[in-house]
């Protein structure tokens, strides 16, 4: 156990438990073995214990990290000015994949009423009910009633959709498959249970699905990574649900070819505790969140391969740099230092190649979308999905 983490309340403990007794329940019912996947959806989605479904602060300075929408207004109102181009060139709605305590949503309504651009509808589909309230707490304190009456909540994904599909780290959040290659046989890193505490239990690989993904990646030996066959489900059900419009995804993560690079032989499964980032995704189950980069490469051929267009990707910084951050900037002058220093220092973060800039990337996908998004209209790297 790492010691220099802080030490949960005896609250959070009891309801890491609980999640850890499902947990081993579930793993005596496989033959005392689950696939890492499981684990982690189990860890962050178990209903009322698990990580993002569970009663706990997640974001801000009270949780475990901190997310573009919470570092500034800044995020959603630059955001609001590629969502308004797509919202009015459809004439259709918005939908947010997972909308965290509600803020983006939020900025965003209040950015477009301000560009007369507001949809008909803003509808959020979350799973967990606890961040679905405190989503309706910020939207009914952050907007007008007549502009909060334009907000709604699904439990499941429409069957047909028009406008923009929004997902503001949404792909990092999904249950990924680890795998180790060698000499001897490629194997799938499980979990089981050992003098009470969960641990890693290697088998051989056999699950077709990551079987083929792995295929095209031609890895060397002695190689661990995380495989998302989730991440593709996904995209193809959003393909296959938009009629007309875009999908707008916002992650860590990088083009294939830089996210299984020889130098990330250990992948890129992180776990983050009360603003402590570490690689134990078996201390207290329930109470930290766990994330894996994105494949964006992944993403676009699945994309693609369900009848979406690749619409652009860039790093963050770019495209909040095309859709007109800096023009936002000026808004506030820098001759009144008390006002402009805490803005200045908002865009550093989003903006800064050693903060969210880079590391952070944007794709966006469309149908009947013939149109440029402004987000890429300087420094578009497709080419190198």
């Amino acid at each position: 156990m790492n010691a220099s983490l802080p030490i949960p309340s005896n609250e959070a403990l009891a309801q890491s438990e609980s999640l850890a007794h499902l947990i081993r329940t579930e793993m005596t019912a496989n033959g005392g073995w689950l696939d890492f996947a499981r684990y982690m959806h189990l860890a962050l989605y178990a209903p009322g214990m698990g990580y993002y479904s569970g009663g706990l602060k997640k974001f801000g300075s009270g949780g475990d990290f901190v997310t573009a929408p919470e570092i500034s207004p800044l995020f959603a109102r630059t955001l609001a000015r590629q969502a308004a181009e797509i919202v009015t060139m459809t004439r259709g709605d918005i939908l947010e994949l997972g909308a965290g305590t509600g803020r983006l949503a939020a900025g965003l309504l209040l950015e477009l009423a301000q560009l007369q651009a507001l949809p008909g509808r803003y509808l959020i589909l979350e799973v967990s009910a606890y961040l679905r309230d405190e989503q309706r707490r910020t939207l009914q304190a952050m907007l007008p009633a007549d502009i909060f009456a334009r907000v709604g909540w699904l439990d499941t994904l429409p069957t047909s959709f028009r406008g923009l599909l929004l997902g503001n780290e949404l792909l990092d959040a999904l249950p990924v498959h680890v795998v180790r290659t060698s000499a001897g046989g490629t194997q799938e890193l499980g979990v089981t249970e050992e003098e009470g505490r969960f641990v890693w239990a290697p088998r051989i690989l056999t699950n077709p699905a990551v079987l083929d993904m792995l295929q095209s990646l031609q890895l060397p030996d002695e190689y661990t990574t995380e495989l998302c066959p989730a991440a593709a489900g996904l995209i193809a059900s959003l393909a296959d649900m938009l009629d007309e419009g875009a999908i707008l995804l916002i992650d860590y993560g990088f083009p294939r070819r830089e996210y299984y690079h020889a130098q990330r032989h250990q992948g890129t499964l992180i776990c983050h505790y009360r603003h402590h980032a570490h690689d134990d995704p078996f201390l207290y189950p329930g109470l930290q969140d766990m994330t894996a980069h994105v494949d964006f490469t992944l993403a676009a051929e699945t994309a693609m391969a369900h009848g979406l267009a690749l619409k652009g990707y860039c790093g963050q910084a770019q495209f909040l740099i095309n859709c007109g951050i800096t023009e936002l900037l000026t808004e506030t002058s820098p001759h009144d230092l008390a006002a402009y220093a805490p803005v200045a220092a908002a865009a550093q973060k989003l903006l800064s190649p050693a903060e969210m800039g880079e590391l952070f990337k944007v794709v966006a996908f469309g149908k009947r979308c013939e149109y440029p998004l402004m987000g890429f209209s300087s420094g578009d790297r497709s080419h190198t999905l």
